[in-house]
């Protein structure tokens, strides 16, 4: 659940001007720009992306890439209307975003697995495992299907899933800190090193201990007008977009530091930079091959099928699917690196 990235105005701003400057450094290759959305202020969920870029492997490629800085508009959104050929999303958001009609595909994963657990304050001594947070209160985001998740986690470990849900967006982890709630869902990657580093220190409980579907935490979706019309290169970008995962999963510090670099002054805390990316590769990033980006459908039809029977999903017309979707064609490895 990138969007869990929370930043400062004062870093975006400064994100915005480097993103110009480095797709103003690619200009001029050949053939018609190739536009990614992010999904918040650059972060290590964008890693792989930016190791591309300053590395020159898009250009190496003859791809002209411009980067669009994160918007309020949901990324499925740009990606759906053409206003940009791909973007950073999650399994949920793009689940959602193509049931409800959009013209959008996963062309790579590169998390594998959640990256979010449920938090408490570490000296909770009353909240040890999920059935512990009955009768207590959410710090939320409002997003869909959160609500639902906790409380099948909470009633596979026994529990009733009956807590009070308050949805506060970026304010939820300073709730949690200041005793004014008892738990929220926090992004282990980044908001659960914070923690550490502020000294408020949080115990996680992670979804998959409990008997809830993996999910791919970060993918990258696709239009997939522009997909089939443009096939070859298509694959150039997603094959070196997956490299640029793949260097991230391979030298963590390495790709870190490429992050660090594309981005000047969008970080103030540097060290906090490099234990996320170390985070993700050693956790979340590569298969048992080793490899990074490629799905399985299994894991799609586990975890975004839950949304489907929750009837969270909608279709095109706005009402609930009463039909499960055939979750192969919401992904595709067809683009990426053969093994």
């Amino acid at each position: 659940m990138s969007g869990r990235l929370r930043r400062a105005l004062a870093r975006a701003i400064a994100a915005v001007a480097v993103l110009s400057a480095l797709t103003a450094c690619s200009s001029g290759n050949q053939g018609e720009t190739i536009r990614f959305a992010l999904d918040w202020t650059p972060n290590t969920n964008h890693t792989g992306l930016f190791v591309a870029l300053q590395r020159g492997w898009f250009a190496d490629a003859g791809l002209d890439v411009e980067v669009l800085p994160y918007s309020n508009t949901a990324v499925g959104t740009v990606v759906d209307a053409g206003n940009a050929e791909f973007g950073i999303s999650t399994q949920w958001q793009s689940t959602f975003a193509r049931a409800a009609g959009a013209h959008t595909l996963s062309v790579l994963a590169p998390l594998r697995h959640w990256a979010t657990g449920i938090g408490v304050r570490a000296d909770r001594a009353d909240i040890t495992r999920p059935r512990d947070l009955d009768g207590k209160t959410y710090a939320g985001f409002g997003e869909p299907g959160e609500v639902e998740a906790l409380q099948q986690v909470i009633r596979n470990d026994g529990g009733t899933g009956d807590f009070t849900a308050v949805t506060l967006g970026t304010s939820a982890y300073e709730a949690v800190y200041s005793g004014q709630a008892d738990f929220t869902v926090s992004y282990l990657g980044w908001e659960g090193i914070e923690a550490e580093h502020r000294g408020t220190p949080m115990r996680y409980l992670r979804y998959t201990d409990y008997g809830f579907p993996d999910a791919y935490a970060i993918v990258i979706d696709g239009n997939e007008d522009w997909l089939a019309a443009n096939p070859e290169r298509a694959a150039k970008f997603v094959q070196v977009l997956q490299r640029g995962y793949q260097l991230a999963a391979d030298d963590p510090d390495a790709a870190a530091r490429d992050l660090i670099a594309a981005n000047p002054g969008a970080f103030t805390d540097e060290g906090l930079v490099v234990e996320s990316q170390r985070m993700l590769a050693n956790q979340y990033m590569k298969a048992a091959d080793g490899r990074v980006g490629a799905q399985a459908l299994d894991q799609w039809a586990a975890s975004s099928g839950f949304l489907y029977r929750k009837g969270l999903l909608a279709g095109p017309d706005g009402g609930p699917l009463t039909e499960e979707p055939d979750w192969s064609r919401y992904f595709t490895d067809d683009y990426l690196t053969p093994a």
